[in-house]
Parts: structure tokens; sequence; C-alpha cells
């Protein structure tokens, strides 16, 4: 909860069920959270950033100002696909984020996060409108 991954522009894709979730959380429209919040990129709907290079939900001292309704990306961090299936990956993310253990391994990493997916219902299953970043439920080669 320090803040750190909700800085940096175009990562937090709101899916359609992110979508209805956040709407009913605001109690706005989809059509004017989107006009609000949002912009368009490569076909995905995505949250701006603030001037200050944080998600416009993001408050300082406060944190995210619409937690029990953010999407699933954020509620999927620090398990992105990168960090569960390159151990380099997961050895940057340790370096800024405080959420992960130092010495956690990355096979047991890896382990924890896609059962901390799974239970969540966080296993992304349509990369057209959800984030890439989170682990698909299939992969390329239809294995689960």
């Amino acid at each position: 909860m320090c803040g750190q991954c909700c800085q940096g522009e175009g990562g937090i894709v709101v899916s359609p069920a992110d979508l209805s979730r956040i709407c009913a959380f605001l109690g706005m429209t989809p059509q004017a959270f989107e006009v609000a919040y949002c912009e368009r990129s490569n076909g995905k709907l995505k949250v701006r950033t603030g001037p200050d290079g944080n998600c416009v939900f993001f408050a300082a001292g406060r944190g995210c100002t619409v937690h029990e309704g953010k999407p699933d990306i954020c509620r999927a961090w620090p398990f992105f696909r990168g960090n569960l299936v390159d151990a380099g990956s997961l050895a940057m993310a340790k370096e800024y984020c405080p959420g992960i253990r130092p010495g956690v391994r990355h096979a047991d990493f890896a382990a924890a996060g896609r059962a901390y997916l799974a239970a969540r219902g966080l296993l992304a299953s349509d990369c057209t409108c959800e984030a890439n970043a989170l682990v698909l439920e299939r992969d390329e080669d239809g294995a689960k």
C-alpha cells in the first residue's frame, strides 16, 4: 500500500467487469467514468495518470481512493505474469516493492501468486480487453 505500483502511465487496464465494479462504487455511469478518468489505448480502456505521474485515484497519505472498487490489475499486484514466469522480473520488482519478501524464491512466489490469482478470480481470459500483465487462464498452448 505504499503506492509505488500506482506510478506510471498506461498500465491500469479497466476490463468490462472492472468498469461495472468501479462505476457501482463511484455511483457513475460507464460513459461518465470513461470521460472523467480514462483514455483508450490499443483498444483498451485505461485509467489516466495525473500531473504527478500517479494513477488519478492515488492520493498521497491516503492511498487508493477507489480501493473497494479498484481494477483487477491493481488487485493482482505483485502477481503479474512477468513476475510469475521470469525470475529476473521478480528480482527487479523486489527492488522497489516493499510488499514482496526479499528472500522469497521465484518458484515459491510463482506458486503462491497463481494460487492467489485463481482463488480471487483474477486470471485473465480475454486479452482484448483485460490487462496483459494478468496471467491468462490458458496459455497459448491451451494449458492451465
